[in-house]
Formats: structure tokens, sequence, C-alpha cells
């Protein structure tokens, strides 16, 4: 008996069987992506388009009062956000609020993240309780300074001044403070620092949580300090969280509108770039340079959150070495 042996046939190579230009591979990619295309639709019509119209009409002389006179200025808009003396005052404040409430928030945050990071009994509930400020809606946050603390005659500020002078030394006619009179750039520093504090806090708690413990535990054992382990240990491995609290800082609170127009409403010198936006479009009727100054503010935003996003992914990438 002889056994036929029946050939069967061979499959093709593997190069006949892939589509070519990896079709296989872009229609798997396509499928990935495809439920995403609403949502950047959805975001490329709520935040391109607008900014797209924005560009345009930040070339146009435009004013509200004169409707029929619309005319090309090209770059005149630019030229007068950084010409004219008070566009020119609130990007210079809106500098010096933006510094002064990163620097100090920082490092009133970096303090508290360090307390925070040693074991004591109830710190989940201190933890919570230092959120709670940046959890505050901001035109509240804003609300309740003016009136529950600088309020000259019922904040809680003249209350302690009042019962220090007057209760305590004895003095019959304790101070009365105008502290948004007096300070009024200082007033908004101190409301934004108060509410963003915690954003700090939680980044470079974050780091600290992250540092490794044998390192420190070995430092001590050969005898260093705590100051040394701090300078030398400490401040170099957070070097990337404060990168991105300051830069993550500054990029919100560049765009602060609502300190500025509740405490002060621009006044006494204060106004910063967003609400000089807001008060030559609504107040000056002059749409062509108030969207030339939102450009501006729009262009520094993205400059900042490009840096940001850097650091972002350097401390990725170093996450998962």
């Amino acid at each position: 008996m002889s056994t036929v042996q029946q050939q069967q046939p061979l499959a093709p190579p593997v190069s006949e069987r892939i589509p070519p230009h990896g079709g296989l591979r872009s229609s798997a990619k396509w499928a990935r992506r495809a439920p995403l295309l609403p949502a950047l639709i959805f975001m490329v019509v709520i935040t391109q388009l607008p900014f797209l119209a924005t560009l345009v009409i930040s070339t146009l002389d435009w004013n509200a009062l004169r409707p029929g006179e619309r005319e090309f200025a090209f770059l005149d808009n630019y030229a007068t956000v950084f010409t004219d003396d008070a566009l020119r005052q609130a990007v210079f404040n809106t500098v010096l609020i933006t510094a002064g409430v990163v620097l100090i928030s920082l490092v009133l945050g970096l303090v508290i993240a360090m307390l925070l990071d040693r074991a004591f009994r109830g710190r989940g509930f201190v933890r919570t309780l230092m959120i709670a400020p940046f959890l505050v809606v901001p035109i509240a946050a804003a609300l309740l300074w003016k009136h529950a603390l600088f309020n000259p005659d019922y904040g809680l500020f003249n209350g302690l001044l009042n019962f220090l002078f007057g209760s305590v030394l004895g003095m019959a006619d304790p101070p009365q403070v105008e502290w948004i009179s007096a300070a009024p750039k200082w007033a908004v520093i101190g409301a934004l620092v108060w509410q963003w504090t915690p954003f700090m806090m939680l980044i470079l708690l974050a780091g600290l949580q992250g540092q490794p413990r044998e390192t420190l535990d070995a430092a001590r054992v050969d005898g260093a300090t705590s100051t040394q382990l701090f300078r030398y240990m400490t401040i170099p491995h957070l070097r990337r969280y404060l990168e991105l609290g300051v830069l993550l800082g500054s990029i919100y609170i560049v765009q602060n509108f609502d300190a500025v127009f509740t405490l002060t409403s621009g006044g006494l010198g204060t106004a910063n770039l967003p609400y000089a936006v807001y008060n030559t479009f609504f107040n000056g009727n002059e749409y062509g340079e108030a969207s030339a100054a939102g450009v501006v503010v729009v262009i520094g935003s993205i400059i900042i959150g490009t840096f940001a996003l850097r650091v972002v992914l350097g401390l990725l990438k170093e996450d998962n070495r």
C-alpha cells in the first residue's frame, strides 16, 4: 500500500499578508483615535475659532462708538499695547503681581509641605484644611478678603488691631487702617497668596514624599545635619517640582481677573493686563486694542506653558527610569 501524500498549499509570505503602507496599523490607530475626534472638534470650535477671530479683530481699528469706520490697522494696536502708558503700566502690574504671588506662595508652600511631610496625629485633617483655600471660587475668595478681612469697620484685621492696642495696651483710640487704600497691590497679592499657597504645597509635598528615605537615613548616619540635608539633598531633589510650581502658578496667576476686579476695580494703580483688556473692551469700546492685548496675554501664557510642559515631561522621564 502506498501512502499518497497530498501537497498542502503553502501560506503566503508575511510581507504579502500585511496590507501595503501599514494599512492594518493605520486602521488600528484610527480606530483608537476615532472616539476622541468629537472632543477634538469641539475643542477646536470652542477655543481656536474664537482665537482666530480675535487675531483678525486685533488688526482692525474698530471702536464700537464708530461702527461704520472700521479700518485695517495691521500692527498699530500691538504698538499701542506696548506704548500706551495705561497698558504699559498694566503689563508692569501683571509681572509684579504674578512674580510676588508665585514667589511668596512657593516659599510658604515649601514650609507647609515640609511640616506636613512629618508624621503626627491628625495629619490628614490638617492637610484637608490647608487645601481648602484652593478650592474656594476665586470671586468668593476675593469677596471674603475684601469684606471679612480688609474692611476698616468690621474686618478681622482691624478687629485684631483694636484688641491689641485697645484691650491689651489700653490705647483709647486704636488705629483704623484702610488696608486696600493703604497698600492696594499688597492687598491683591495677599488675597492671591492665600489661595495659591495650597497649590504650591501640594506639588512640593508630592516631591517630598517621592524622596528616597534610605538616602536621607544614610546621610544622617554619616553625620549630616538637618540644614545640610535640606540644602544638598532636599532642594536638588525638589528642583523640578519647584520649577513646575513656578511655571503652572505663573500660567494661572498672569490671567487673574477676579481679585483685581473685586478688591480694587482696577483702581489705585492695580490694573493688570486681563483687567485692562476688560476695561478697554467694555468701557473704552476699543475692540481692536482689547483684542491685541488679549493676544499678548495668550502668547505669554503659551510661552510659559511650553516651559511647563517640558518640566512635566522631564518629571515623567525621571519617574520611568
